[in-house]
């Protein structure tokens, strides 16, 4: 039987559906943007992707991910994620991604995050806007990383950047995804502003081993796509 696996969880980010996915810190000074009223909406938006997902994280710590108490809340999440899935697409749809000199860092990251957490027909529809974004300016390097990440994962293939963690339903022991390269992955992480690997497992009580993740890749395959890829 194929074991059966808990949502993605990305490394070192707030909950997110169907994975953990980074929450932007608040600016810490007064931003001036040229649509408030747009910045209103999306940090509207912020606040529904998140409120729940802190909940259930804080939740998923004390009673674990299989439990009743947050199985209970993934309908409610998909519901809202579904909702602000169509928000934001008519957004990107008629504005492009907007960068923070018109909406600010905080409010602008509800793009990536809603996107982040959609299916993987909307990340692959707008990924390439996203490496528009970041070219540009617009959007962080880090984000592009993830939403990457988790296409590469739905396709069958190793993530970049190892910010995809799942849950292995036998025995419920987290494990960082299929990763290329794990010899470099620190390296890829700095060049796109995120944290290394050792920093960011230390969230779950983890360590990076990068001679025994390797040696642990193959059945580590197998978890993520069975026998065979997609």
């Amino acid at each position: 039987m194929k074991p059966r696996h808990l949502p993605l969880l990305a490394l070192g980010f707030t909950l997110a559906l169907p994975a953990f996915a980074e929450t932007p810190k608040p600016a810490t000074t007064t931003e001036i943007v040229s649509d408030p009223a747009l910045q209103n909406e999306l940090l509207a938006i912020l606040e529904a992707d998140q409120q729940d997902r802190l909940k259930l994280e804080a939740l998923a710590r004390v009673h674990g991910y299989n439990s009743p108490e947050v199985q209970a809340l993934w309908p409610v999440l998909r519901e809202k994620d579904a909702a602000n899935l169509v928000k934001i697409a008519a957004i990107l749809d008629t504005r492009g991604w907007v960068g923070p000199e018109v909406v600010g860092q905080k409010a602008g990251s509800a793009l990536f995050l809603v996107i982040q957490h959609s299916d993987t027909a909307a990340q692959k529809k707008y990924l390439p806007l996203l490496r528009d974004a970041v070219q540009a300016k617009k959007a962080p390097a880090g984000q592009l990383a993830l939403m990457e990440d988790r296409v590469a994962l739905s396709e069958g293939r190793p993530q970049i950047y190892g910010s995809q963690l799942r849950q292995n339903g036998n025995d419920s022991r987290l494990f960082v995804c299929p990763l290329m390269d794990p010899d470099h992955v620190d390296e890829r992480r700095a060049a796109v502003g995120l944290p290394s690997m050792a920093e960011n497992l230390k969230r779950w009580n983890l360590t990076w081993d990068v001679e025994a993740y390797k040696r642990e890749l193959p059945e580590l395959e197998k978890l993520q796509w069975g026998e065979r890829r997609p």
